[in-house]
């Protein structure tokens, strides 16, 4: 099997719940790197300039190895870290969450602030599109025009049934087609399309990268 990695999300989203008149806004955003990150979170204190909080956790980097979280005047521990579990716990990676709270005019304790910050990550993930990564390698497919519909076709049934995904095809003097296959698939891809060609194609393997894949 190829090596997994932690997996991320497709697309930023917002969720809210509301805990004993308290309102928790929680945006969960995919980001590169922690520049990035800071923006997002930048982007939210913002706007909601009038919350009373905006509590962040992070993680970043192919293999999940930087971290980084805030209480934002919360009691110490009572957010960032239990939001940070949260992201750990699903290994999800180059994310940032942003739960912005709105105090109701009740104290929640030490515990209750626990539940109601890694309960708000949780739900908004719940929702979310997991984008799973895995390290994949670049194969092209030259062929002729004429022949590119049903090549098309055969390249979209094997890559269901191989673990691999296809990449953009290109129109040039020929038809290329890009596919990312795992590395113990690639003698199986060589074999099918030469019998999908009476021995015509020959695929052309590149480097291999993280790719990300959608479920």
């Amino acid at each position: 099997m190829s090596r997994s990695y932690p997996s991320t999300v497709a697309a930023p989203l917002e969720h809210e719940i509301v805990i004993t008149k308290s309102r928790f806004i929680t945006h969960v955003v995919p980001v590169a790197d922690v520049a990035d990150a800071d923006r997002a979170i930048a982007e939210v204190r913002r706007a909601a300039w009038d919350a009373r909080h905006h509590c962040t956790a992070m993680v970043t980097g192919v293999l999940g190895d930087q971290a980084r979280s805030s209480d934002d005047g919360e009691p110490s521990g009572t957010a960032g870290v239990p939001m940070l579990e949260v992201l750990r716990r699903r290994d999800l990676t180059d994310v940032v969450a942003i739960v912005t709270r709105y105090f109701g005019g009740v104290k929640l304790g030490a515990g209750g602030l626990v539940r109601a910050y890694s309960t708000s990550v949780s739900e908004a993930l719940d929702r979310a599109t997991v984008v799973r990564r895995v390290a994949l390698t670049r194969v092209s497919v030259d062929v002729e025009h004429a022949d590119a519909g049903r090549l098309d076709n055969v390249l979209r049934s094997w890559v269901d049934h191989h673990d691999a995904t296809l990449g953009d095809t290109t129109y040039g003097a020929a038809a290329t087609f890009e596919l990312w296959v795992p590395a113990q698939e690639l003698d199986v891809l060589r074999t099918d399309l030469a019998a999908a060609s009476a021995g015509a194609l020959d695929p052309v393997v590149g480097d291999v990268r993280v790719v990300d894949v959608l479920p």
